[in-house]
């Protein structure tokens, strides 16, 4: 007698999960940082801990909260979700303070490298019947002078309208809302998508019982993720955010800067937006 199974529901707790996962497989571990390194950096950010517990007369019961919720993280796969929303933006921050070309910002956890080529002019795959407006997303890649980059590569990625990024939930396609784009010669591009939709954070996992203990809110606004390179060029990672959402300014990982957000116009059938991409020499 054949049992049937109940198909796998996405939840963002198991999405987390997934992005500790490939987070192991797909980084390389920096290991040539020197002990002296090591012992500043680990030495400042415990005596950061060391200052806060005496400014604040922290309890024995709020440490052994903090101790519980911290093995909690650890077993819900969520320290990527954790660093990636509330630490990355200021580590970004430092890294890219002396470009002179576009801005960027955090690149999250949800990057799958090598996703397939699809031409300078690209459809990003999608579902039959998926949700969203049609999206228009142009623009060309140039060096800081304006000059075109030829075969500049342009990667994407983004949530579907419920949230959930292909790879790390189940019932999604490979490679849905996700591609490769190698610019013209004139450094230019044309991807068609859907617009996305603003979602939360997990909130079924340890991330979430902090957004609760401390009264925050788990939403991210509206987002296109992106990669942009060329050869001896410095590639930067970026989100591009659309005008209007509730959360730009309070976006919880605070990742929005004024830069970034788009300015797409009403056509028939959806909307189109234009934006542009400098580089800085590697």
């Amino acid at each position: 007698m054949s049992v049937e199974h109940a198909p796998e529901v996405a939840t963002a707790a198991a999405s987390g999960a997934n992005a500790t996962q490939r987070f192991a497989s797909d980084k390389a571990f920096a290991a040539s940082t020197p002990p002296e390194r090591v012992s500043l950096l680990a030495r400042e950010l415990l005596s950061a801990v060391h200052k806060t517990i005496r400014d604040h007369d922290v309890t024995y019961d709020e440490y052994n909260a903090l101790k519980a919720w911290l093995i909690n993280v650890g077993q819900d796969g969520e320290w990527p979700l954790f660093l990636d929303v509330w630490v990355e933006h200021v580590v970004e921050e430092v890294a890219s303070d002396t470009r002179e070309g576009s801005k960027g910002t955090i690149e999250g956890p949800y990057y799958v490298p090598d996703a397939p080529e699809l031409g300078s002019e690209a459809t990003l795959p999608t579902r039959e019947g998926e949700h969203g407006t049609p999206l228009l997303f142009q623009g060309q890649v140039t060096d800081v002078d304006g000059h075109g980059l030829a075969g500049a590569l342009v990667e994407i990625w983004h949530a579907d309208a419920d949230g959930f990024y292909s790879q790390f939930a189940p019932g999604i396609p490979e490679w849905n809302l996700r591609g490769s784009i190698t610019a013209d010669d004139q450094g230019r591009f044309k991807i068609h998508t859907l617009k996305p939709a603003p979602y939360q954070i997990p909130t079924d996992g340890a991330c979430g019982k902090l957004i609760s203990a401390a009264g925050w809110h788990p939403w991210r606004p509206a987002h296109l993720h992106l990669k942009v390179g060329a050869a001896g060029h410095q590639q930067i990672t970026t989100q591009l955010y659309f005008p209007g959402d509730a959360h730009n300014d309070d976006d919880v990982a605070d990742a929005v800067k004024p830069e970034l957000i788009l300015d797409p116009q009403d056509v028939p059938g959806g909307q189109e937006v234009v934006y542009n991409f400098a580089l800085d020499k590697a």
